[in-house]
């Protein structure tokens, strides 16, 4: 079982500058590496607060140089809003740099507020996302390589700075669409899926959802590489774990706001935080969430992973303003504690931990 940092890099409100948010985000990524973690991801979105990392393949390539072993990850480029030319040589030059530490992740984008002001019409998205497939394949594993397509047309191309891992960096996609995750578990590659804020009967349902779409190309979810991504947070400290699912529902409400195309500013810039009819309480994302002491969300988790079967898990840390120097401590806490503790009972088939298994 692995483990990442997911960071969302978020604004919330003109209390927090944009360096501040961004140098949160570098220091989360190399405390995950000084903890153990296995990757850090990083967000793509642009022109508001949601999130402030308008390309994560610059992030990936800033920390290669301040981390040595932890593997870094886009999650993910959005492939609508890019020239194909520019992503291949951009993929090429922090695989590089990061000495072949790039995952890259991708997917088609659904913020129609980012596709209209890269003069990109979201209906076209799907269409867009699978001939930029195309030219990744080809454009990464040939030495030159063409493409004619509906939106997508390149003349014979080389790439000048190629990827360091052959035949190409790890592929994980992302999509709500099956015949995307389809196409993804046909070509060998892997799959970044979530839960959002729901619980285990959402976890349930997600499991019967990868099985048929691997059903449906012939194959078992069981052979696919998928990693999950989770809010968790562990503390006895109930301020903390308030404080981490208030604003683990700020980031819900602002993605379903821009989702759905309700977002409202009265700046042009900062997005109004309102609620939305999927929106929960806390007593309800607290009930549904891994959250809580060291040994609950221990228990939690093998209970999920348990269900849903995955190799990779991403824990959000960078949400709204959640203090920096607390979720760096709990960074520490999930390399000490929790990740051992989980991987010990994994390794040994026996599933669920007693609750006084680890120490507090």
């Amino acid at each position: 079982m692995e483990f990442g940092v997911f960071i969302l890099a978020q604004q919330r409100g003109y209390h927090q500058s944009s360096q501040q948010v961004i140098n949160n985000a570098v220091e989360q990524t190399v405390a995950a590496e000084h903890a153990g973690f296995d990757t850090a991801w990083y967000a793509e979105h642009h022109f508001n607060n949601y999130s402030l990392c308008p390309s994560p393949l610059m992030m990936v390539s800033h920390c290669a140089g301040l981390t040595k072993r932890i593997r870094l990850g886009t999650a993910v480029c959005v492939l609508p809003l890019y020239n194909p030319a520019r992503l291949l040589g951009e993929i090429g030059f922090a695989d590089t740099v990061s000495n072949g530490r790039l995952d890259l992740g991708i997917g088609s984008g659904y913020q129609k507020f980012e596709f209209d002001r890269f003069g990109v019409d979201l209906d076209h998205s799907h269409a867009l996302f699978a001939e930029f497939y195309d030219v990744l394949h080809a454009g990464i594993k040939d030495r030159i390589f063409s493409y004619s397509g509906e939106h997508l047309k390149m003349p014979p191309t080389a790439i000048a700075v190629r990827s360091v891992q052959k035949p190409m960096p790890p592929i994980w996609v992302t999509s709500g669409h099956g015949e995307t995750l389809g196409r993804a578990i046909r070509d060998n590659h892997n799959l970044f899926v979530t839960a959002l804020l729901n619980g285990i009967d959402a976890i349930k349902a997600l499991r019967e959802r990868l099985e048929g779409i691997a059903a449906n190309e012939g194959r078992s979810i069981d052979d696919t590489r998928f990693g999950f991504l989770r809010c968790a947070y562990a503390s006895d400290n109930d301020s903390e774990i308030q404080s981490y699912l208030d604003n683990a529902r700020f980031q819900r409400r602002l993605s379903e706001s821009l989702k759905f195309r309700r977002a409202q500013s009265d700046d042009g810039y900062l997005i109004k935080e309102e609620a939305g009819p999927n929106d929960m309480s806390l007593e309800t994302m607290r009930s549904n969430l891994p959250v809580g002491s060291v040994n609950q969300v221990i228990d939690r988790m093998l209970e999920e992973i348990s269900i849903l079967k995955p190799t990779h898990i991403a824990l959000q840390t960078q949400l709204g303003d959640f203090d920096q120097r607390t979720m760096l401590r709990q960074i520490e806490l999930w390399g000490t504690k929790i990740i051992p503790a989980i991987r010990k009972e994994l390794k040994s088939g026996r599933g669920k931990v007693a609750s006084e298994a680890v120490p507090a």
